[in-house]
């Protein structure tokens, strides 16, 4: 698994609690293992030296070594390099005016820079592109009010100004923004439709991802609704309530039906492709200018049609 699987992100606290088998490891082995692989020993040994990582809330030095029920924090530091180059790479823009843009997000694309990937990103090209974004969320995240994952597709707003960004973001905390996607699933899901309420936060055993947990989450709440089914798999509508990472990835594979091709949470066995068949297909809000509705719709990507096609000729 590598840097954007996990969405690190400068100013992220991430914590975690030693077991049984992680109980005698020195700190900085312990962080390194537990962040990235795309982050280096030496790298966490600086952010020791430089007081972003703490045991029961103090400072240790690197060849600590951790004990039976110790918690460790980690604050991911601000890049030092904060530049964002802006790129040529074209975009796909369902809709877009002085306030805000709409974009079709390809498969693969890292929304905007983070530790260990700084190019090639959506934030990049919209540099290129709109020469105005808010500054709101800072130097590394300009005119970004929601985020999608690296592997999945769809739509995503970004602002051009404070004010819209302002908007736009109430709207998500006060969960009136629609967001479905679509998405093809392991397994025969039992009911038409549903509710998936549980609590996300950082898995326990698997230290790089994220997981229904109970102790440490926050809420969580996804609606289903079935659009297909299949003999061993089911097309879904995913409406997200909340906006926790990986949510829909993560309650997918709660519930016992993995998303198909996710390289995290999903399984290697059967139908496949490169990323997650999750597609962000809907998106609607209220303009933050003309306070009139609007909701974008984009298609499946071509990868998944082709999943589609191979599962209806099985």
């Amino acid at each position: 698994m590598n840097l954007n699987d996990v969405d690190l992100e400068t100013n992220e606290m991430m914590e975690w609690e030693i077991d049984e088998h992680t109980a005698g490891e020195r700190l900085d082995k312990f962080v390194t293992d537990s962040v990235s692989d795309g982050i280096s020993r030496s790298q966490v040994q600086q952010w020791i030296k430089d007081s972003f990582v703490k045991v029961n809330g103090k400072l240790e030095k690197s060849n600590y070594r951790l004990e039976l029920g110790e918690r460790v924090e980690l604050t991911i530091p601000e890049a030092v390099d904060s530049v964002i180059v802006p790129e040529d790479i074209p975009l796909d823009i369902a809709y877009e005016d002085k306030d805000l843009i709409v974009v079709n997000k390809s498969r693969g694309m890292v929304v905007h820079p983070a530790v260990g990937h700084r190019s090639g990103t959506l934030v990049n090209a919209l540099m290129f592109h709109c020469k105005d974004l808010s500054g709101i969320n800072g130097e590394l995240r300009p005119g970004i009010v929601h985020r999608i994952d690296k592997d999945t597709s769809g739509l995503m707003m970004a602002a051009k100004n404070d004010k819209a960004h302002i908007s736009l973001s109430n709207q998500l905390k006060e969960h009136s923004v629609i967001r479905k996607y679509i998405a093809i699933i392991h397994g025969h899901l039992p009911h038409d439709q549903g509710t998936i309420d549980a609590q996300i936060g950082r898995d326990p055993r698997e230290r790089k991802q994220f997981a229904v947990n109970t102790n440490v989450g926050k809420r969580a709440v996804t609606h289903f609704r079935v659009l297909e089914r299949f003999p061993d798999y089911t097309m879904v509508e995913l409406q997200l309530e909340t906006g926790r990472t990986h949510q829909i990835r993560v309650h997918m594979k709660f519930i016992g039906h993995p998303i198909v091709g996710d390289p995290v949470y999903g399984r290697t066995k059967g139908v496949t492709m490169n990323g997650q068949a999750l597609h962000a297909a809907v998106l609607g809000f209220v303009h933050p200018t003309s306070d009139t509705y609007m909701e974008y719709e984009a298609p499946l990507p071509e990868d998944m049609n082709q999943v589609l096609d191979k599962l209806r000729n099985m």
